[in-house]
């Protein structure tokens, strides 16, 4: 076997950058993509959301899940680039045009593989040329690690009013500031060698902190994260849904652990990470909706990975994907091929409610 994974976060951040293959080269002045999703709203509206992924500097930190670093720069981005960006998608005289679908969209999510308040990435000079494009959507996502949660914060929410009070016509509220942030897991132990650089009193604090501001909280949350017998994923996608909206996040998305970016495949095959089911995200995301404390998704973005048994994947990816956008309870797909009953009972107690588990901070 191959040296142990390093204990502390020096050197796990060399061992995860040893693992990684060449940086791509990217254009800061385009983004690396866009597209236009339906997502239950929280206001209980099914709505077009249009979700940009810009090119911005890579994380700071060096979680050993993230495969995000191959969308970013090794260098801070120059001053207008980010809004450049934005033009590419939103301006109708940009070359070539946005489609008119575009228009259709109601909220807008601003992901750039790291932190939107991270001044290296996002340069605070460019707030409010940001807010002047995005100042017309009703919600606008973004995403921060906990410890980036600060002042920055509230100056963007103040410049996105600002901008939206300058629009000839409009007598709708203010846009509505949502601050996405990875929790990945409540497990502690697992959280801590994931090397994500937070605790989960730290993560409760920046959650507090944004509901003082009036901001929405969105939470990632990993499905089997490495470091996690696979008999503990469900009991702890669990645990951390309910840690999730404890927090008081009003929205928040399942993801499976995948491989993609050396180092989990490294974990992989040492036995310290095993890829999920799809039955435990089908199982985290109906005991999530029989919660009904907030919004619950699953992402569906390379699912084709779990798809274990060709036979019932598209029905049973077809039901994910209606959860999504129904938030209601549906049948499970049974399948007679691979014998899948579906799902397990969502109802299955766990850790932290009725197991002796690890305290979580207050």
């Amino acid at each position: 076997m191959s040296e142990p994974y390093p204990a502390n976060r020096r050197e796990r951040d060399a061992w995860v950058l040893a693992r990684r293959a060449p940086q791509p080269v990217h254009d800061p002045r385009r983004p690396h993509a866009s597209f236009l999703e339906a997502e239950r709203a929280e206001s209980g509206e099914l709505v077009e959301v249009l979700t940009v992924l810009l090119v911005s500097r890579e994380c700071p930190w060096r979680c050993v899940m993230c495969d995000l670093w191959r969308f970013t720069t090794t260098t801070s981005v120059p001053r207008g680039a980010i809004p450049a960006q934005l033009a590419a998608v939103l301006d109708p005289n940009a070359e070539p045009a946005p489609g008119p679908a575009v228009e259709r969209a109601r909220q807008i999510k601003l992901y750039n593989g790291g932190s939107f308040f991270d001044p290296r990435a996002i340069p605070p000079a460019d707030y409010p040329a940001i807010a002047q494009h995005v100042c017309r959507f009703e919600r606008v996502i973004v995403e921060c690690h906990p410890a980036l949660v600060g002042d920055r914060c509230a100056r963007f929410r103040d410049l996105l009013h600002a901008a939206a009070g300058k629009v000839g016509g409009r007598s709708a509220p203010p846009p509505v500031l949502e601050v996405a942030m990875g929790l990945e897991t409540a497990h502690p132990a697992v959280l801590e060698k994931l090397n994500k650089g937070m605790t989960l009193a730290s993560f409760r604090r920046a959650a507090e902190s944004l509901r003082r501001q009036g901001l929405a909280v969105r939470v990632f949350i990993l499905v089997q994260p490495p470091f996690l017998e696979p008999a503990q994923a469900l009991p702890w996608a669990r645990r951390s849904l309910e840690f999730a909206f404890d927090c008081g996040a009003t929205a928040a998305v399942l993801i499976p652990t995948r491989g993609g970016n050396g180092a989990v495949e490294a974990l992989q095959a040492r036995g310290q990470f095993t890829p999920p089911p799809l039955a435990t995200l089908e199982a985290a995301l109906d005991y999530g909706l029989e919660l009904g404390r907030g919004r619950v998704l699953a992402d569906l973005w390379d699912l084709e990975r779990l798809a274990a048994c060709p036979a019932c994947f598209p029905s049973r990816r077809e039901r994910l994907r209606a959860l999504n956008l129904s938030q209601a309870p549906l049948p499970a797909i049974p399948c007679a091929v691979c014998s899948a009953p579906g799902p397990p009972a969502a109802s299955q107690p766990s850790p932290g409610r009725h197991q002796v588990q690890p305290p979580l901070p207050a």
